[in-house]
């Protein structure tokens, strides 16, 4: 028997409503995703990728359609049950970083975990450092956020979203603000996480960002035109395991 998917939608639709006008983003959009894959939301400014992703990450509502998550429909899910998957079962790193100012990276890290409703405070600061480590900044534990790089920034920003062991690690164009260099190093520390066993769902415009995935997600006018598996990424991965 296949194992439940992590995500599965059917027929989603999305429309926004402004004064009793519609404006239609998403369009009969069918989409599954496993546990443990990379994958990839490509597409141009408008194109609904990014709503796509709010609606995958419990930020927005579908308008119709069906929404499974680890085979649960999300539709009749209550606000506590939809706090809770917000609070434990996915995560966010944003193009804003949206680190706390003049506090330290070891602090920013420990925020989501003073949130959690089931992380005992004396795992706290035992998860944080394992999250920096993972990203490799433990040499920039005590600096203050505005002492770093914008590509540290960024993979400070990605140990705060892994340190409560979400089922999901979302990226919403994680590269943007960054120069390529520091955007390397930033793709490098989610390929890395990928190949420790997370589930990576990225949003990007850019096909070098997104050839970073094992899996691409093309998104256009709002509706899904391409799904293609990236076999170099995924060969370069069997490369690596074998080593």
């Amino acid at each position: 028997m296949p194992p439940t998917p992590l995500i599965e939608i059917r027929q989603l639709n999305k429309s926004y409503f402004n004064d009793g006008l519609e404006t239609p983003v998403l369009h009969d959009v069918n989409l599954t995703i496993q546990d443990g894959e990379f994958v990839a939301i490509m597409g141009p400014s408008g194109s609904g990728k990014s709503t796509l992703m709010h609606i995958l990450g419990f930020l927005d509502r579908l308008t119709t359609g069906q929404y499974l998550f680890r085979g649960e429909p999300t539709e009749s899910m209550d606000p506590d049950t939809l706090a809770r998957i917000r609070a434990t079962g996915v995560s966010f790193v944003f193009q804003a970083f949206n680190l706390l100012p003049r506090t330290s990276v070891l602090d920013n890290v420990l925020l989501p975990l003073y949130y959690h409703p089931t992380i005992p405070v004396k795992e706290r600061l035992q998860r944080a450092r394992r999250a920096i480590e993972d990203v490799d900044l433990m040499d920039r534990i005590d600096f203050q956020s505005h002492q770093l790089s914008g590509g540290q920034k960024q993979r400070v920003a990605i140990a705060r979203a892994l340190v409560t062991e979400p089922g999901v690690i979302f990226a919403d164009e994680p590269t943007g603000n960054l120069d390529s260099r520091s955007g390397i190093q930033v793709m490098a520390a989610l390929q890395k996480l990928h190949a420790e066993g997370h589930t990576i769902i990225l949003v990007t415009h850019e096909r070098i960002t997104a050839e970073h995935a094992e899996r691409i997600i093309a998104i256009h006018d709002g509706r899904v035109t391409g799904d293609e598996r990236n076999f170099r990424r995924r060969l370069a991965k069997e490369e690596l395991s074998l080593k």
